[in-house]
């Protein structure tokens, strides 16, 4: 039998013995009784609520949770699997969630185990916040809020030499520049005939052009400051609460130490629609460097920033190639995959991001 505070192989472990055992010596209190809900399944987890009673509700625990699960699909959790994503996941909460200030939920309990690539998160509901929609794109005020969390995640290790240390963090070496880039030129054709139908023309011829140069961009450009960075910071994984409250950002399944520019060039290539992005980009990255400012950040100009964030318009690209083929199928995904590679297009040809890697 496993400890109180072992792994949960599956929804059916979830018991309030389960519970007690991880939450009630913070809380003071047992649970009693649980009724859960499916809140999905992710293409890369499981995730469900659990509604809770407790013996002693003046205690204030809380009145539910979610719990997010490995993959039911064998596609995904061997993706999870071999990318370390869980565990990755499970170190973010564990090691530095605390040491930034972006909003997350507060986690009650992280536990990976890898013999089996089984995990579990216990995190704080957020409910009644509102899932972003990659889709439809949010609203230049909501993108502000955004790149509000990016700053007070990055500020507080700005440059902090100890972030190399933990080797879990994703980070670019010689290594995973060959994997990525043979990876990338691996399925770039599956990704044409699975979603050529729904890209744009530009989007395809853009996607093989980059083949030719993708080791160019994974090498990166010159000296940068170092963060920790999110690796896949999309509107899909942010949470929009009632007016006046932080946004949370959610999905920590790729943390990794890398160029500040990343994560916003990322959000903002898809997280607007095209027509809003050229009307509210320039105003979000001055919006960036300024509240990195404000956070104490120096020697980080607003022209330096936006040459990275050239620079990395193409990440979205490379995300919706590659994972478009290495997680399970889904309607919606193959639309927000689309989504993604056709924004980001037009985002790099905007922004005449080829010419920084020697083309265009």
């Amino acid at each position: 039998m496993r400890p109180l505070d072992g792994v949960l192989r599956s929804p059916r472990d979830v018991t309030v013995e389960w519970l007690t055992g991880v939450m009630g010596p913070k809380v003071g209190a047992r649970v009693v009784d649980v009724e859960p809900e499916s809140v999905g399944t992710g293409q890369m987890g499981e995730c469900l609520r659990y509604r809770l009673s407790w013996d002693r509700p003046e205690a204030g625990g809380p009145a539910s949770v979610v719990v997010k699960l490995a993959s039911p699909d064998e596609t995904s959790r061997a993706t999870a699997q071999a990318t370390r994503s869980y565990e990755r996941e499970v170190l973010f909460y564990r090691h530095v969630a605390g040491t930034v200030d972006i909003r997350t939920p507060h986690c009650w309990h992280a536990a990976f185990d890898p013999a089996t690539g089984d995990f579990d998160l216990v995190l704080e509901d957020l409910a009644p916040a509102v899932q972003g929609d990659q889709l439809q794109g949010c609203s230049a005020d909501q993108a502000a809020a955004v790149v509000a969390e990016l700053a007070a995640l990055q500020a507080p290790r700005w440059n902090d030499t100890t972030l190399a240390g933990l080797d879990w963090l994703q980070y670019r070496d010689a290594e995973s520049v060959e994997f990525v880039a043979g990876l990338y030129r691996g399925v770039l054709d599956g990704f044409v005939e699975g979603l050529g139908s729904l890209l744009e023309p530009g989007a395809i011829e853009l996607a093989r052009r980059f083949a030719t140069v993708i080791e160019a961009w994974l090498v990166g450009r010159g000296p940068v400051p170092t963060v920790v960075t999110h690796g896949d910071f999309r509107l899909d994984n942010m949470m929009f609460g009632p007016a006046g409250s932080r946004v949370a950002v959610v999905d920590w399944q790729g943390p990794g130490r890398g160029d500040p520019a990343a994560d916003l060039a990322y959000f903002l290539g898809s997280g607007l629609t095209t027509d809003d992005r050229r009307s509210h980009e320039r105003d979000l990255v001055a919006l960036h460097h300024r509240l990195l400012s404000a956070r104490g950040v120096e020697g980080y100009g607003f022209e330096r920033g936006l040459e990275g964030y050239r620079f990395h318009a193409f990440g979205g690209l490379v995300m919706a190639v590659i994972a478009s083929q290495i997680v399970v199928r889904t309607e919606r995904g193959d639309a927000m995959f689309a989504t993604m590679a056709n924004r980001h297009t037009q985002q790099v040809l905007d922004l005449d991001s080829e010419s920084l890697l020697g083309g265009g």
